[in-house]
Order: C-alpha cells, then sequence, then structure tokens
C-alpha cells in the first residue's frame, strides 16, 4: 500500500535544504530532539502531576513510545508488501506533543477558559506552531511537510476502528480542530500508537500509585490484551498489522477493537476520573488561570520592551520579558496579540516552573534579617 501523495510532496520544507547523509526524516528526528521543547517534556504531566516516583510516565516517555510504536507497525506492515517509511512514524511520534501545556490535559482546559472565544488552545495544532514558529527562538525547525501533517492531526483522544489517509493534500494553516486526518499512513499509524502507548502505561502507574489493583482489570482484557504495558503495546501491534494487510487502511479487528473500547472504559473510569486525579487536575488549572491573569495584565503594564521588565525583583516577569524579547519577530508578525504571547508562553512551562511562577506571584519571599 502507497501513500497518496508523491515521495517529494511528503519531503518539501518550507526552506529547501538536503541532507544526503542523514536523510529527510532522521533530520528531523535529530532536529526535534536537540529542541528545547522536546528537552522539557521530561517535566510535563502524562497522567500523573509531577511524580515524585522516576518509574512514572511523563510526557517524554510517552512520546518515545509513541514513536517507536508507530516506527514498529510501519516495518510491520512493510513486511507485508506495504511501502511506509518508519523513520517518517517516528520523527511524527517524537514532534507530536511538543505543544501539550503543563498539567496534561487540565493545562489545555485552564487556557482555552482564558482564552475564551478569542482563540482555542488545541494542543496538537499549538505542536505545530511550536515547531513552525516557537523553536529554534522563533525561527522553527523546518520540519518536511509530512511531519508537520502528522503532528497537527495526531488526535489520540477518540477511538476510531479505521483510519485512511485523505486522499489530498490538507492546508495545515487552515486546521483548527480535531477533526482532520493525516495525508499519510504514516500519520494515521502514529494516530493509532498515541492511543496504545498511554491505553497501556497509564495501568502501569495506577497500579504503582493504588489506584487499582489486577484483579480490577476485566479477565478478558487481562488474558486476551495484557495486563501490562509491554503485553497491551505488543498484542494491539500485531492485531492492527495482521488485519490491516487486507485492508487499504490502518484498522484493528472488530474482536480487538471492542477489548480496547473496553479497556478504554476502565481507564476513564478508575484512572482519568479517579478522585486524587480530579483533585490535582483542579489544582492545575487554578495555577494556570492565576498565571494567565497575572501575565497579562503585566504584559498591558510593560508591553514589548525589554529594559521595561528589568527592574522588577520577581524572576517570572523578567524571564517573560526576556520571552516577549526574544520572540518579537514572531508576535510582530501576529500584530502582537496579548493572549498569544501569554498562552504561549505558559503552554511552554514545564509542571515544576509553573508551580514556581505560582510560588512568586502569591508568596512573598522572606524577610531577610542582618
Amino acid at each position: 500500500m502507497k501513500n497518496p501523495l508523491s515521495p517529494e510532496e511528503y519531503t518539501t520544507r518550507k526552506e529547501p535544504k538536503e541532507y544526503p547523509i542523514r536523510g529527510d526524516y532522521f533530520r528531523d528526528q535529530t532536529a526535534i530532539i536537540h529542541s528545547m521543547p522536546f528537552r522539557r517534556l521530561k517535566h510535563k504531566t502524562q497522567v500523573f502531576f509531577s511524580p515524585e516516583n522516576d518509574h512514572v510516565c511523563t510526557r517524554i516517555e510517552h512520546v518515545l513510545h509513541v514513536a517507536t510504536i508507530g516506527a514498529t507497525i510501519c516495518k510491520g506492515l512493510n513486511n507485508k508488501g506495504w511501502s511506509l517509511n518508519p523513520e517518517m512514524a517516528y520523527a511524527i511520534g517524537l514532534g507530536h506533543d511538543l505543544g501539550h501545556s503543563p498539567f496534561g490535559h487540565a493545562g489545555e482546559t485552564a487556557l482555552n477558559k482564558k482564552l475564551n472565544s478569542d482563540f482555542k488552545f488545541i494542543h496538537e495544532a499549538h505542536s505545530l506552531r511550536v515547531v513552525d514558529k516557537l523553536c529554534n527562538n522563533g525561527n522553527g525547525l523546518n520540519l518536511t511537510y509530512g511531519v508537520r501533517d502528522g503532528i497537527i492531526n495526531h488526535n489520540g483522544e477518540v477511538l476510531q476502528q479505521s483510519l485512511k489517509p485523505t486522499i489530498t493534500k490538507n492546508n495545515l494553516e487552515e486546521i483548527h480542530d480535531r477533526k482532520i486526518l493525516a495525508t499519510s499512513f504514516e500519520g494515521c499509524i502514529v494516530r493509532f500508537a498515541d492511543k496504545i502507548a498511554y491505553l497501556g502505561r497509564d495501568i502501569e502507574d495506577a497500579l504503582i500509585a493504588d489506584f487499582i489493583t489486577l484483579t480490577q482489570i476485566p479477565e478478558e482484557i487481562r488474558d486476551e490484551v495484557g495486563s501490562s504495558n509491554g503485553e497491551i503495546i505488543n498484542n494491539l501491534i500485531i492485531d492492527i498489522i495482521t488485519t490491516s494487510e487486507k485492508h487499504d487502511e490502518i484498522k484493528l479487528s472488530d474482536e480487538m477493537f471492542a477489548k480496547v473500547s473496553l479497556l478504554q472504559k476502565f481507564n476513564y473510569k478508575y484512572i482519568y476520573s479517579h478522585p486524587t486525579i480530579d483533585k490535582y487536575k483542579k489544582m492545575g488549572e487554578h495555577i494556570l488561570e492565576e498565571l494567565f491573569d497575572f501575565l497579562l495584565e503585566l504584559y498591558s503594564e510593560k508591553g514589548q520592551t525589554l529594559e521595561n521588565y528589568s527592574t522588577t525583583n520577581i524572576e517570572l516577569e523578567k524571564h517573560f520579558g526576556g520571552y516577549v524579547n526574544n520572540y518579537k519577530n514572531v508576535y510582530e508578525s501576529e500584530g502582537f496579540i496579548p493572549k498569544r504571547i501569554v498562552c504561549d508562553f505558559i503552554a511552554g512551562m514545564t509542571d515544576g516552573y509553573a508551580l514556581n511562577a505560582y510560588k512568586q506571584i502569591k508568596i512573598p519571599k522572606p524577610i531577610k534579617f542582618k
């Protein structure tokens, strides 16, 4: 099975360049790995907030899982006669969550509350904004079209049994929701890989946190899908490969789709809706809402001039002033939209940085005595 566009269309960049040694998609991988937003993923929430346990999944581990799962499915289908590029899928996986806010989906909810109807914060679209505009001090990473298309259309929240790429090239700048599918099989595969990666890993973390016990997991899930992350990943990958080879789409079998649907419902009931998770979600939302209000008012007072931020003793204000100054080329082209600037700055924070910033604006510094 081949993609609807020519190979040259997928490797197109905004600024044409050749990478004879690394190749286009391996170059994209290295560009993503060396970027600051990628490094910050190790301190961003996946499901469990600011975990002190080193064995609990953070967002950087999640994107690595997605990348390897996507590449493995490509290799498996190539063994069945398909013509896919595992390096392209791996690059999409590495970059798909670069635009995720701190505190996971709670952060996304908080930002949308504050943005109101001005514009919507969707982490898939923001991930594209990050790689196109915000990385590399406002110059972007100049990734290939195929990887950029896969990043913005990676939505892994809605469970679908089958996915097939669009037959016409997506205009990425016009995508503002999660309804569009990628224009490549690799992009569709990563969309599946996102689900596979979080469903099994979240069960393992929930077991570590004593949110659930092994016996609570439905027996048919334990026996036929798996009770560990490795088992779940392996069984779902094999099912997708063996089912998809007979079709012109990426697909789960009827039997596996029913079981994965049951697994997802189990996770939502016992993990994502757990009272402790709900408590931390509300905390994360509150922190980001407070930071948003503070920074929006700060920007209205001090504007774009770096010197205006130099008189303060609050580190957050100085960092924000430096950020506005460093990305002046981006925001000038957009008309210096205050909410856009504040949203970008907050979305780039790690959990720890957001917590520290909140302390700076809410808790006075201790009095120093001689």
